[in-house]
């Protein structure tokens, strides 16, 4: 359902119990890391593989309307399950209608700009999605908890201030996802909520299993430590830029099967409400296509 503000149309949040507040009130410690009453893996699955048959549908009508693009961000802590979740929810999709960037420490050219110009270079096409496996949240995430980072970015007004940097990076995104919103970008944030037990054992998996050694880093202890710095950062970021029209959802994922479950039904719910069509074909354009069917037919 479309709702129609004083600034613009605004898709109307696909209804959840993660739905992050609008008004600020959020705060990580009443957020889930665990669904009390989930279904079993095995009902999460065949639920998942459903969501995947629709979503695909779905992603064709949207490519064909090409009037909306679908943005999907995704932030965790590590071992939070963001590329299996991708990875599982986007497995029945066109690859030529999908685009998929990770967000890594940003390179020279990229410090180069504002926090903002990397991101602006990946949004979506119209009729496409965009999955960011990380983003410009990283700017008011990593960097507020390591502001040190600041000093890469030679900032042409200093960081005396980071209480009000802070909130000019907030404005910031906000109005960057206000109008991408206005020209047809659908933005679904979602915060994969990991608690820091099952972080742990993750972890521990990746070092005792040989095939999954690769994905440790030793940095990843590093910010483990700093973990409730982490989880002030995100209530900030999270209360202070979930709106209508670029809403989070703080998705329990100490499960990981209903973590994909939950993110695949918000996504076909938000699809579902956008007004997609399939192209209309002009009578003489049926016509022609009558001819040539007779023709094909007749060889």
């Amino acid at each position: 359902m479309a709702i129609r503000s004083t600034v613009s149309i605004v898709i109307e949040p696909t209804p959840s119990p993660y739905l992050v507040p609008f008004d600020g009130t959020f705060v990580v410690s009443r957020a889930a890391t665990r669904e009390e009453n989930a279904p079993s893996k095995k009902e999460n699955q065949k639920a998942l593989e459903e969501s995947v048959d629709r979503l695909a549908k779905l992603q064709a009508k949207l490519y064909a309307d090409n009037r909306f693009s679908l943005l999907l961000v995704f932030q965790a802590m590590d071992a939070a399950g963001k590329d299996g979740t991708v990875r599982a929810v986007m497995s029945g999709v066109n690859p030529a209608g999908c685009q998929v960037f990770s967000f890594k420490a940003p390179t020279h050219h990229e410090l180069d700009h504002d926090f903002l110009w990397r991101c602006t270079q990946r949004v979506p096409e119209r009729g496409r999605i965009g999955i960011w496996n990380r983003s410009h949240y990283e700017e008011v995430l990593v960097v507020k908890v390591n502001p040190h980072y600041l000093g890469a970015q030679r900032l042409p007004y200093g960081t005396d201030d980071l209480s009000q940097l802070w909130r000019e990076r907030y404005e910031s995104i906000r109005t960057f996802e206000q109008h991408l919103a206005r020209n047809g970008t659908v933005i679904l944030k979602f915060w994969l909520n990991v608690s820091k037990e099952e972080q742990r054992q993750r972890l521990i998996e990746r070092i005792d299993e040989p095939e999954s050694n690769w994905k440790f880093n030793a940095d990843d202890m590093v910010q483990r430590a700093r973990w409730d710095e982490y989880m002030r950062a995100y209530q900030d970021a999270l209360g202070e830029t979930s709106r209508p029209w670029a809403p989070w959802y703080a998705i329990p994922a100490d499960s990981k099967s209903y973590m994909r479950r939950a993110v695949a039904d918000i996504i076909v719910g938000t699809l579902e409400r956008l007004p997609l069509h399939w192209p209309e074909v002009s009578e003489q354009e049926r016509e022609e296509m009558r001819i040539l069917r007779a023709r094909l037919a007749g060889e």
